[in-house]
């Protein structure tokens, strides 16, 4: 982050590299001069016989953080009313204001691709470069066996559940509450971390996709952005569980509650009490498991939520 973002605390816009005029751009700025020369390139009487070419620049067409291009990033930005976006090829939705969001996955590439359209102009590609990260090691003993290799019957309510938890998180709906910024759903110490590879009673398992807060029984769980409550059931391996659609396929879960204060279908605000903390589903003590996504994609939520 550069000293100006620092002071400010304004986001950069995302920038990427011409190698050859070394220099860099926000993404959609104007290019400018013939064979993509930058207007520096032209001679000086030429400007000055084109008083037109004096005029400022036009704004970004997309502007949003570049701290979201990683493995696990979210990313939340504003275009020109009426822009067009698709990332890799999917289309990504933006309000009547101009807001949107997507993000990567944990094992994303090093790439991806983002198209945008501006109202009257053809499509225009734009590379994004993804960060790699590195992923920590979790071990969990003492969990009972079942929990870890569960029988036929309990295998058969987990793939059900599944399926249920994948059709609302492919919620599209029109809702901007991912735009309004989001807090925390608690305070407490971090007991596990997104990413994690983790190992279970000794076997290895599947990563861990979600920001776990050692909280005791009963703490009060907080929306964390506005939206409506898109499941409030209980899972097995989750207990009993609350998600929230933001909007344009952005969700938020909370899971192991003891207690839901919310129904499917009701509109919470930012910061409104949802439910209790608890230990329920798989568990080796009270905790909150806190999980975001965009879409089926899940996303790392420490740095939205906590700020690092």
């Amino acid at each position: 982050m550069s000293d100006a973002v620092a002071r400010t605390g304004a986001l950069p816009l995302p920038e990427f590299s011409d190698e050859s005029q070394g220099v860099q751009r926000p993404l959609g700025l104007w290019r400018g001069g013939p064979q993509g020369q930058s207007p520096s390139a032209f001679p000086r009487r030429a400007l000055l016989a084109a008083p037109a070419l004096l005029l400022p620049r036009p704004a970004a067409a997309v502007t949003f953080p570049e701290r979201g291009l990683t493995q696990g990033g979210f990313v939340v930005g504003q275009a020109v009313p009426g822009t067009r976006l698709a990332l890799d090829g999917r289309a990504v939705r933006v309000s009547a204001e101009g807001a949107f969001a997507f993000g990567f996955g944990r094992d994303h590439g090093a790439a991806s691709v983002l198209s945008v359209t501006q109202p009257g102009q053809r499509a225009e590609d734009r590379r994004l470069a993804i960060v790699r990260r590195q992923w920590q090691e979790q071990r969990i003993s003492g969990l009972p066996p079942a929990q870890v290799t569960p029988d036929e019957a309990t295998l058969a309510r987990i793939l059900r559940e599944r399926e249920r938890l994948g059709v609302a998180r492919a919620t599209d709906s029109a809702l901007t509450g991912f735009a309004h910024g989001f807090i925390a759903p608690a305070s407490g110490r971090i007991s596990g971390v997104f990413g994690s590879r983790r190992v279970l009673n000794g076997q290895p398992r599947q990563p861990h996709y979600g920001l776990d807060f050692a909280v005791p029984t009963g703490t009060p769980m907080l929306a964390v952005a506005p939206g409506r409550v898109t499941l409030a059931e209980s899972f097995h391996f989750f207990g009993d569980l609350l998600m929230i659609d933001h909007g344009h396929g952005v969700n938020s879960l909370y899971a192991h509650l003891s207690r839901i204060d919310v129904r499917e279908g009701q509109m919470v605000g930012k910061g409104e009490r949802i439910a209790l903390s608890g230990a329920t589903g798989r568990v080796t003590g009270p905790h909150l498991h806190f999980s975001l996504s965009w879409y089926q994609v899940w996303l790392d939520p420490q740095p939205v939520v906590l700020g690092a």
